[in-house]
């Protein structure tokens, strides 16, 4: 794996401008925690695989301002002098605990905890919401897409589609929620995802026939040759000259991989095209589809019965529709040792204050229970007998004698990975039996049970504490 060229000015204006104001008040090394989590649920439905954390540790453990960087910040934002001196010897020097990529996360529980001196920390604030949200999103979207094509092959094609560079992210994060393919020649480079594709219109129409341009196609694509049919007539032309030109590759001792339709009726024609292929002796191969699927389109093919091997899942999957974004925040939680909070008039809209870790409620057989206790970082796991509901005053659950793991692990210490990266198919693998754990009742589209994530009594205390103390401070100050 290389890095990203991402250096200090991938940021927003006023992370620079925050942190000027920190050096220049010689308050850059007050110690501060952060938080990242999200408050609401993507295409509405009942979980999130959290995704891109690795990519973020990679970039922060070389993360530097280049010498465009300073002289760009001098010239056009006219920064102070003494700030960019910091700043040309600036590294992420601080403390990361996060969630294992892959896992299952839900709603306001944190799923990424930074501490580090308040500079470095505010610094990194869009970088973090910038991968994470994104690869979260896309994973999510992949999972739900893996969950309705059972062991179905799915082959992600949104490059074109995707928002710019986007797109390198788009194939990893479809990877982790359950992809095992690419049309992305660069992310097949950098992530080392297996690279498929077939033929595009032009190609066929480029020729004076459909048969001739299928014959040039497979004599110098023998491996993996897949002929799109539907150029012109899919059944009384395109299915056709695909199995004139795969019984011509028999001759010569090779298969050919399959055929691809990307217009029209997916079902009927994919069950028509199977019936051809098998009339001709070709069971062997396989029936791809494309054109703007998604998860209820692919649960629809499925439902009719249509005979599809691989999907090719493009748009959509690569812009996170219908949702095309995931709400994470990431929020000051601890100052200087001292637990903080940000005040609103709807509790939804407060985050929590201090160090917490969250458990995970289990049943005997590793399955979810359907519960996460978010707790002070002090806290004893096996002294948490009820969750109390985050915004219903007097709803609780009892969590007594139930299995419970930590979420929230030590990812880096002093700037540095605590230990080596897995590999992108290991994450992938993490999240699959994460998914297996939870019940199908969060997995629906429909519907889906909403998973409990609580407090204990002591944070739900702090919290309620720190809401009166405040609103009293402004209440006096306003008298």
């Amino acid at each position: 794996m290389y890095t990203y060229s991402v250096t200090g000015s991938y940021t927003d204006l006023y992370e620079l401008v925050m942190a000027q104001a920190y050096f220049l008040e010689n308050r850059h090394s007050v110690p501060a925690v952060f938080d990242y989590f999200f408050r609401k649920l993507p295409y509405d439905g009942g979980y999130v695989i959290f995704a891109g954390l690795h990519e973020l540790m990679e970039i922060l453990e070389n993360w530097t301002f280049s010498d465009t960087d300073i002289e760009f910040l001098e010239a056009q934002l006219h920064l102070h002098p003494a700030f960019l001196d910091y700043l040309r010897q600036f590294h992420f020097t601080g403390d990361l605990y996060a969630c294992r990529e892959g896992e299952v996360v839900f709603p306001y529980e944190p799923v990424v905890r930074v501490e580090a001196p308040i500079l470095e920390a505010q610094i990194l604030e869009t970088l973090l919401l910038n991968i994470l949200n994104f690869q979260s999103l896309i994973a999510t979207k992949a999972a739900r897409i893996r969950y309705v094509s059972g062991e179905k092959s799915l082959s992600e094609f949104g490059f074109r589609r995707a928002q710019g560079l986007a797109g390198l992210m788009t194939a990893r994060a479809a990877v982790i929620g359950g992809f095992q393919s690419t049309s992305n020649v660069y992310a097949g480079e950098r992530y080392g995802i297996p690279v498929v594709g077939t033929m595009a219109h032009a190609f066929v129409q480029s020729y004076a026939s459909e048969l001739e341009a299928f014959r040039a196609f497979a004599r110098h694509h023998p491996q993996g040759c897949i002929f799109l049919v539907d150029t012109y007539d899919t059944l009384h032309s395109g299915i056709p000259n695909a199995i004139t030109v795969a019984k011509e590759m028999e001759q010569e001792g090779k298969r050919a991989l399959g055929i691809r339709l990307d217009s029209g009726d997916l079902a009927y024609l994919s069950r028509r095209a199977r019936a051809l292929l098998d009339e001709a002796g070709l069971s062997y191969m396989k029936i791809a589809v494309s054109n703007q699927l998604d998860e209820y389109l692919i649960r629809s093919l499925h439902e009719q019965g249509a005979p599809i091997d691989i999907f090719g899942v493009g748009t959509k999957l690569a812009i996170g529709h219908p949702d095309a974004v995931l709400d994470g925040v990431y929020k000051l939680c601890e100052i200087h040792e001292t637990p903080t909070i940000k005040l609103s008039e709807s509790l939804t809209k407060m985050n929590l204050p201090g160090k917490k870790q969250v458990f995970r409620m289990l049943h005997a057989d590793g399955s979810f229970l359907g519960a996460d206790v978010i707790a002070g970082i002090t806290e004893n796991e096996h002294e948490l007998m009820v969750m109390y509901h985050p915004f219903e005053p007097g709803k609780f659950k009892k969590i007594k004698g139930y299995p419970r793991e930590p979420l929230l692990l030590p990812m880096m210490k002093h700037g540095k990975r605590i230990s080596p990266a897995p590999s992108l198919n290991e994450i992938a693998a993490y999240a699959r039996q994460r998914l297996q754990q939870l019940p199908p009742e969060y997995k629906r589209f429909e519907f889906p049970h909403v998973y409990k994530v609580g407090l204990s009594e002591k944070l739900l205390h702090l919290r309620d504490q720190l809401r009166s103390q405040y609103q009293l401070s402004w209440s006096n100050h306003d008298t």
